[in-house]
């Protein structure tokens, strides 16, 4: 991902998405230690919150507005006949009157048949002669998806306690793990980064482990702390993590570009990339805050020059006093000093509650003064522009080499990395597995263009007709520089050879 390229045009102001109604259940069960609360994980592929922590839940479905709740009308009503519905399709656990009294075997076909869509969950109920009370679905906080994030979610939450003889449990598929938990131990896990969290779950986990009674939980529950409007406005996946997403003028379709915020005391800013005021105001806001509670910055970061990383670099250095970091060939491209020239190996340590040492790694390719940061601890890694969860990643010649792009993929992959944290879109939990999926897409990629030169020679624009044939045309501006730089490897290879910008297959 970089800026626009020359030619593409003007892309307009971010418009976001209308959030989507959906329920979340916070089941509990009180336990001779304190409370445990039934988390699950989600499958790595799914779109949103793919391979993060979460509780039972999901959209409101245009059959649960027929489902009648007692002591809740309309929407109040849909929404906690979703979040019953969800409950059961996804942990097991049946909240509705009567429900006692259904065998073990009719609760396992009738779970079965919502998941594959064979019956409708309003029929079910009647057919079983049960029903669902608001009283059993206390309100328990709601949430709307940030507005810079393409699928979002308007989401009432509601806590239940285990139903007496009831029993928890998931069905592969959407979820590929779920267990009852410690609220103190699930937030040891995401704090040590095994386990990430969106901040509803992370605040859920914070209140319940300081569990007194269910009314006090609740009342916590529902008034989240720098949550107005009901969007989050720190966003924390992992302890030490947090991001703020500034909208920038980068390649679409992303339009954001992420603002790190690393450390828990000692504070690093990484990639201010909005030259907005409105935009890096809220990155400044958040800085503020943790300086309140004793965070000290300490400097900002730079991954690499493009303009859509560096566009508030700057005024956040000036505004917080403090000195900007980058490697040599970034520092070399910038119009503004630079304090402190980093170098690949050197470990940047930050004290804090909870001390971290980010390990420094020169990662050329995408652009010549390109740096990762690397956790010591749990090996997360803030990448920059070597991998993205929204569109894909140019590599544009001169500045761009795609032998040192695969070369840095595979030593990121074999670092290993855990979490990767791109400056496009969201966490990648699977860090090895993403970087895999880059090479081999790289590698099928550059087998197309190696087909698409023929012996007889063939133009840039020829080859990108073909060998981007699956591109929309609009893009194909950024497709001839992945191609150049293709071609660059395949003749420094000598499996091509170019001549008056004209390419020719060699031994073909």
């Amino acid at each position: 991902m970089s800026e626009p390229l020359p030619g593409m045009g003007l892309f307009g102001p971010h418009t976001p998405v209308e959030p989507r109604p959906s329920s979340v259940v916070i089941l509990y069960r009180r336990a001779h230690t304190g409370v445990e609360v039934f988390w699950v994980k989600r499958e790595r592929a799914l779109t949103f919150a793919g391979g993060f922590q979460a509780f039972p839940g999901g959209k409101l479905d245009k059959d649960d507005h027929d489902v009648p709740v007692q002591g809740a009308q309309g929407e109040e009503a849909a929404l906690r006949s979703a979040a019953a519905r969800e409950l059961f399709e996804e942990a097991g656990v049946l909240v509705a009157e009567g429900a006692r009294a259904l065998s073990p075997q009719t609760l396992e076909e009738g779970r079965a048949a919502l998941l594959a869509g064979t019956v409708k969950w309003s029929e079910w109920l009647v057919r079983h002669t049960l029903c669902l009370r608001a009283e059993d679905l206390k309100p328990a906080g709601r949430w709307v998806t940030p507005p810079a994030i393409p699928v979002r979610f308007d989401t009432r939450f509601y806590l239940v306690e285990l139903p007496q003889g009831a029993a928890a449990s998931i069905i592969p598929g959407e979820l590929t793990e779920g267990a009852w938990i410690r609220p103190e131990d699930g937030l040891s896990r995401w704090s040590d980064g095994t386990a990430l969290l969106h901040p509803p779950a992370q605040h859920a986990l914070q209140v319940l482990s300081e569990f007194t009674d269910e009314s006090d939980a609740r009342a916590k529950l529902c008034t989240p702390p720098y949550c107005p409007g009901y969007v989050a406005q720190r966003i924390e996946f992992q302890r030490g993590v947090r991001v703020v997403a500034l909208e920038t003028p980068t390649l679409p379709p992303a339009t954001h570009t992420n603002a790190y915020v690393l450390g828990t005391g000692d504070l690093l800013i990484v990639d201010p990339g909005s030259s907005d005021v409105k935009q890096y105001a809220k990155l400044l806001s958040l800085v503020a805050g943790l300086k309140a509670e004793g965070a000290r910055p300490v400097a900002v970061v730079l991954t690499h020059h493009h303009g859509d990383h560096v566009g508030g670099a700057f005024a956040v250095k000036e505004r917080l006093g403090i000195p900007l970091w980058c490697h040599a060939r970034t520092a070399d491209r910038l119009d503004f000093p630079v304090e402190r020239l980093l170098e690949d190996g050197e470990v940047l340590n930050l004290d804090g509650p909870m001390v971290q040492r980010w390990h420094v790694l020169h990662t050329p390719g995408h652009a010549r003064g390109h740096v990762c940061l690397v956790d010591s601890r749990s090996k997360s890694a803030i990448v920059g522009d070597m991998v993205a969860s929204v569109g894909s990643i140019v590599i544009d010649p001169p500045e761009g080499n795609m032998v040192d792009y695969l070369e840095q993929l595979k030593r990121l992959r074999d670092w290993p990395v855990t979490t990767l944290y791109p400056a496009h879109g969201s966490p990648v939990p699977d860090g090895p597995g993403k970087l895999n999926e880059y090479l081999r897409h790289r590698a099928q990629r550059e087998a197309l263009v190696l087909e698409a030169v023929p012996a007889t020679g063939a133009t840039l624009a020829e080859v990108v007709a073909t060998a981007y044939a699956d591109t929309p045309p609009i893009l194909h501006p950024v497709a001839e520089r992945s191609a150049l730089a293709s071609l660059e490897k395949l003749v420094a290879e000598g499996r091509v050879r170019e001549e008056s910008f004209t390419w020719f297959r060699v031994g073909a």
